[in-house]
């Protein structure tokens, strides 16, 4: 065992003189893979994309109202508001219907409730006026304002054809794509060695094997499960993939600690997605997840140390952890609600009261690039909680007062908004990382110099906020921009897939996730580019940092619990358990 490890340890060694010897043979490796790297990734996001985006979402039906005069109207979700206005789920186009009139809801058993939500006409089950949350059973009689809608299941013909329409549109298979993945895992593997000679870390070897090792388990396993949509995955693998050579680049030593911050977020991923299939126990893990967010920040508030201007680090000896990066989980987790509970009273309020407490920790720690992102991810849930434009108008107001409160009293932060937009002109004092990027990225060209061949990666902070930059520089144009693509397809995907959504829920923190991961990515590219100024946020999925990988993967939670494609999904049980249409 003892002649095995010294092996392996000698093994850098060899290497380096092995290089050294053929080194003509490295420069041709290295020149070719330069231009191979960015077609294998086009064979990667291309289907994984195309897969997300190339059909429209055919809703679930869960049963139908039949109408007086003939004719049903589709149960398409577990939450649906019935009235006149044109934004109802099911809309009753008479006179004597409010406009947002009742609520028909589902429960995890598959029961069936019916609320009143105020209106002017009244709702009935069975002739019974309801006054709070009835029970309603297939073939009980709905009167709403007056109108009576029987409530029955689907007919048999009408669930056939749902099912063939939704298998057309079932998840593409992901194995091509993870193959050409796993070639583009080990190619990068060997040409970080090669770039790293004598200097290459052992675990290099060990690690990336390691990734498409685990890449593959989870999918085998899930795929025994039933599984069948892996699109979202693989593009969070690629990206994985890409942060752990930019990490092999930029901190050898780092490179471990990726991989098992990518091992604890795909472990985050499964844990929160099997949590989301019951909404009711959503509903009362909610205010657990807002104090534990409210606790992250308060604990870095008084234990945290000062790291690049925040002091929003907590270290322990060799560890290091951003706390703020994981109450991002529990922040989108605690603000999204079902339908059922955006009608009770001050269902924004207290929302509003979260947020505040959070932004204010995050204030007193200059962790502003966060706060904003905080504000941003705020307002998508407000606005998908309330609709209430006018109010959150006044909300962004205030928001821009205070901002520029914080301009006066930070002198720090001022200073990074002088050098906005004139970065040239503080090349050595404000302005150093940005030009040093932008000069980075614009030698890499489309196809880059070469993984591990930039120099970027000596500026304070390349891994992270510059991250886009080393990109840019050693693996080229190309594939930067497929990084920030993958991440938007994820933002698009959630935006389209909440028209069939489930529950209000499930919309809400989809829609909020992928919201957080644009705005996110805008202010790290762009505060690079000195195009917005440089806030210290990080790349999903890219950038070096064990906590910002954690709480990409956990935001990919989200996006996955939205996905109501057949099997797609381990949020949603399979056909065989209890979360079946009506047939």
């Amino acid at each position: 065992m003892s002649e095995s490890i010294s092996a392996f340890q000698a093994f850098p060694q060899l290497l380096g003189t092995w290089l050294t010897e053929h080194a003509q043979a490295v420069w041709w490796y290295t020149a070719l893979v330069r231009f191979l790297f960015p077609i294998l990734a086009l064979l990667v996001l291309v289907r994984a994309i195309r897969g997300l985006l190339r059909v429209p979402h055919t809703p679930e039906q869960w049963g139908q109202l039949s109408l007086p005069g003939g004719g049903s109207l589709p149960i398409d979700h577990w939450e649906n508001i019935l009235g006149r206005s044109s934004s109802a789920d099911i809309r009753l186009n008479f006179s004597t219907v409010s406009r947002q009139h009742a609520a028909l809801l589902r429960d995890e058993s598959g029961s069936w409730w019916v609320t009143d939500l105020g209106s002017k006409g009244g709702t009935q089950v069975n002739g019974v006026q309801v006054s709070q949350r009835t029970p309603i059973r297939v073939g009980d009689t709905l009167t709403v304002g007056g109108v009576d809608l029987l409530f029955l299941p689907l007919s048999r013909e009408e669930g056939e054809q749902l099912s063939r329409r939704r298998q057309e549109e079932a998840p593409l298979p992901m194995w091509p794509s993870l193959l050409w993945l796993t070639l583009f895992q080990l190619l990068a593997a060997l040409q970080l060695a090669v770039s790293a000679g004598a200097s290459v870390s052992p675990s290099l070897f060990l690690l990336f094997p390691g990734l498409p090792t685990v890449m593959w388990t989870y999918y085998l396993a899930l795929r025994r499960c039933g599984a069948r949509g892996f699109e979202m995955e693989t593009i969070a693998f690629f990206l994985s993939t890409l942060s752990l050579a930019v990490t092999a680049s930029s901190a050898p030593g780092s490179v471990l600690k990726q991989f098992i911050a990518i091992l604890l977020g795909l472990t985050a991923l499964v844990v929160l997605g099997v949590w989301l299939r019951d909404t009711s126990r959503t509903q009362r893990l909610r205010w657990l997840m807002a104090a534990a967010a409210i606790a992250l920040l308060s604990v870095t508030l008084v234990l945290g140390q000062t790291r690049f201007g925040a002091a929003n680090w907590i270290i322990l000896g060799p560890l290091s952890f951003q706390p703020s990066e994981v109450a991002k989980i529990f922040y989108i987790f605690a603000g999204s609600a079902t339908l059922e509970r955006l009608f009770h009273r001050r269902n924004l309020g207290l929302f509003m009261v979260l947020t505040g407490v959070c932004l204010l920790c995050l204030a007193l720690m200059s962790d502003f690039g966060t706060a904003l992102i905080f504000f941003a991810t705020f307002l998508v849930i407000a606005y998908l909680r309330s609709g209430d434009f006018a109010t959150l108008s006044l909300i962004c107001g205030g928001a821009l007062f205070a901002g520029l409160l914080v301009l006066n009293f930070k002198p720090y932060i001022f200073r990074r908004f002088a050098s906005w937009g004139h970065a040239w002109e503080f090349a050595s004092t404000t302005g150093y990382q940005q030009t040093r990027t932008m000069s980075a990225a614009a030698s890499g060209g489309l196809v880059g110099v070469g993984a591990g061949e930039g120099w970027l990666h000596t500026v304070p902070a390349a891994d992270t906020d510059l991250v886009f930059g080393m990109l840019c520089e050693e693996w080229g144009l190309l594939i930067a921009l497929l990084a920030v693509v993958s991440i938007v397809t994820l933002a698009l995907f959630a935006a389209r897939a909440c028209r069939v959504g489930r529950s209000a829920f499930y919309t809400i923190a989809a829609c909020a996730a992928g919201s957080l991961m644009v705005v996110q990515t805008a202010l790290n590219i762009f505060g690079a580019m000195d195009l917005l100024p440089l806030t210290g946020v990080t790349l999903p999925f890219v950038s070096n940092g064990g906590s910002a990988m954690l709480a990409s993967w956990g935001l990919l939670a989200f996006l996955k619990a939205s996905d109501t494609r057949e099997k797609s999904s381990f949020a949603i049980r399979s056909p065989a358990g209890k979360e079946v249409p009506v047939p």
